[in-house]
């Protein structure tokens, strides 16, 4: 089971900067407890996203990789080029909206215009990093755009395509249900097998055992989440909306015998830490 920890998506949206020295520090501990693919920073404007002005630092003063995942967010030409000259970055991830409303506010391109720089962005990765497009608003959007299960697999076709293996669909709006998950996922999983596909999902905490199952049921073994839940989700209006909580879900994982390659012992700890920082900082 491939489980992306996401720090980045957790504190990208808090009010008060948290200082280097204190994100290195969370960083580390999720190192030590055994976590192998981090969401970890974004490289895109500071403007738009101060939390990761100091993306750069964060990943020079990491220990180095050594077969794990360090993963970064971009949106542009622009920061698949810092990510190239960046220490310790493994993989990019680029977040592509099958809703063109969506696809405008978060990156300023229409998907015609996304499509053309997202090979570009291939061509400058091919052979130096890995690359991720999350498939943003991939379980319906808030906009009245056309979205089905049927236009996911046409992304996700038109992705492979372009070479592009690992594909994660994103429940942006943070409200698909358990349902809608398992019928898209599997859409996609039959269509193309559910290897290098995975789901990003947000829920309340009540329903996020639920998602994992639908997720579980399609075949598809990548699932990302935050610690105590924090982050996500912007645009459902509702607090209790979050990453999936990798407290509850990591030990659901193992008893249902997935090998998920973390210490179980450490989430306790490292979920009151997380927490503590959205309380000082967001």
């Amino acid at each position: 089971m491939r489980w992306v920890e996401c720090p980045r998506d957790s504190w990208q949206g808090f009010r008060q900067f948290i200082p280097t020295d204190e994100k290195l520090a969370y960083l580390r501990g999720l190192l030590e407890a055994g976590f192998t693919h981090l969401d970890l920073t974004s490289f895109v404007s500071p403007k738009w996203v101060p939390q990761h002005a100091d993306a750069e630092e964060v990943l020079a003063r990491l220990p180095a990789p050594q077969g794990r995942e360090y993963l970064v967010i971009i949106a542009n030409e622009r920061g698949m080029q810092r990510a190239l000259q960046a220490e310790n970055v493994t993989s990019v991830g680029y977040p592509f909206s099958i809703c063109e409303t969506f696809q405008r506010k978060n990156v300023n391109k229409t998907i015609a215009e996304s499509w053309e720089e997202l090979a570009h962005m291939r061509d400058m990765a091919s052979g130096r990093l890995g690359f991720v497009v999350y498939l943003s608003m991939g379980f319906g959007n808030p906009y009245g755009d056309p979205w089905s299960p049927e236009r996911v697999v046409e992304f996700v076709g038109q992705l492979r395509e372009m070479g592009i293996r690992r594909i994660a669909l994103a429940d942006t709006y943070g409200v698909a249900t358990a349902q809608a998950i398992r019928k898209t996922l599997q859409a996609v999983a039959v269509a193309f097998g559910p290897e290098d596909i995975g789901a990003h999902l947000h829920s309340r905490p009540e329903a996020t055992l639920e998602k994992v199952d639908a997720v579980l049921a399609s075949g598809v073994r990548w699932l990302e989440g935050a610690l105590a839940g924090i982050g996500g989700c912007p645009f459902a209006g509702d607090d209790l909306v979050g990453n999936l909580a990798t407290e509850a879900v990591l030990p659901y994982l193992a008893r249902k015998g997935f090998e998920v390659g973390v210490q179980l012992d450490s989430l306790a700890q490292l979920a009151d830490e997380a927490a503590l920082l959205r309380a000082r900082f967001a």
